[in-house]
């Protein structure tokens, strides 16, 4: 006796669709990342990349650059990398005596012309006509929009003074604005230049204890994503660096920054590494060890990354308490 053929089991057709979607999100992840770690070996590891590096970043983009907080940190060792690469420098930044120091050192160091603007960003709208006027007369090929303001230490947001958070607004948001807005018209004209913002890996969840500053960091990611949407096919690059931690000054509040390490690099390191990815990487965190960084942390959950940061922002804060207790 001949047994009764079996009946195909066909699936329902939502499961076939709800099985697609499926695998075309996994797809879509395990695609994204592959991209994101091919670009960062190309950026820090593979001599000019894919395509040729412009070296010669004045040729591709203009002969000066705009620094802001150029005077500190990653904003005065990021001036010196371009003036190495032949760039002649703008300073801005609101001290002035540090402001001749850097341009003495910058013009006798690498034989370009400098240019020193004193202005403070925490002052908001008044200062933009002074700081147009003064470069007015210098074709700008890069800006630089490194200047930026944090917490005194970590702290609940009914501790941080008003005047702090008003001056993370003034600084991280409208310096980046008003600053993009004043060189973009020049860059349209000639068809070429370069936008930088530095961001921080505080964009990447809510940061407790650094409320505001993290919020504004989300700014400028956002901001520079747009921002290079707008401006697409234009000849301009805009740049979204987002480092994660850099031994300098603005980070006092703890010991454990203060210590260059192979993860905490000092700011020379740093800017070394982030200038050479200029015009590689619409988005980079600069440093080839904070990508490492960045990548891992993005793999988790929005949720579990600002738990992880809190944990480690209240470290910062003991820090700091137990460092003001030494020293009062």
């Amino acid at each position: 006796m001949t047994a009764p053929a079996e009946t195909p089991v066909s699936l329902p057709p939502l499961i076939v669709i709800h099985a697609l979607i499926g695998f075309l999100v996994v797809a879509w992840l395990v695609l994204k990342n592959v991209w994101v770690l091919l670009n960062g070996i190309r950026a820090h590891f593979v001599p000019g990349g894919l395509l040729p590096c412009p070296r010669d970043l004045a040729t591709k983009y203009g002969p000066w650059a705009v620094v802001t907080g150029s005077t500190d940190g990653i904003g005065k060792a990021y001036a010196e990398e371009l003036a190495k690469k032949g760039l002649n420098i703008a300073l801005i930044s609101r001290n002035p005596e540090k402001l001749k120091q850097a341009s003495h050192k910058i013009e006798t160091t690498y034989n370009v012309q400098t240019k020193i603007v004193v202005a403070d960003f925490s002052l908001g709208p008044p200062i933009y006509a002074d700081i147009e006027k003064e470069l007015k007369d210098i074709t700008i090929g890069i800006l630089v929009n490194n200047v930026g303001c944090q917490y005194s230490y970590p702290m609940y947001l009914g501790e941080v003074p008003p005047k702090q958070l008003w001056d993370i607004v003034n600084v991280n948001i409208g310096a980046t604005t008003m600053m993009s807005r004043m060189v973009l018209g020049g860059m349209v004209q000639r068809g070429r230049g370069a936008i930088v913002n530095v961001s921080s890996g505080s964009e990447l969840q809510p940061l407790p204890l650094w409320t505001v500053y993290a919020a504004s960091k989300l700014f400028l990611r956002s901001f520079s994503d747009a921002l290079r949407y707008e401006y697409q096919g234009t000849g301009i690059t805009v740049q979204h660096l987002s480092p994660l931690f850099v031994n300098t000054k603005m980070n006092d509040f703890s010991h454990r920054l203060r210590r260059s390490t192979v993860f905490v690099p000092d700011a020379a390191t740093y800017a070394k590494s982030a200038v050479n990815t200029l015009g590689l990487c619409d988005h980079s965190t600069g440093y080839w060890l904070h990508g490492i960084q960045y990548w891992f942390t993005v793999l988790a959950p929005v949720w579990v990354r600002t738990c992880i940061g809190g944990l480690i922002v209240q470290g910062f804060r003991r820090d700091y308490f137990k460092s003001y207790k030494v020293t009062h």
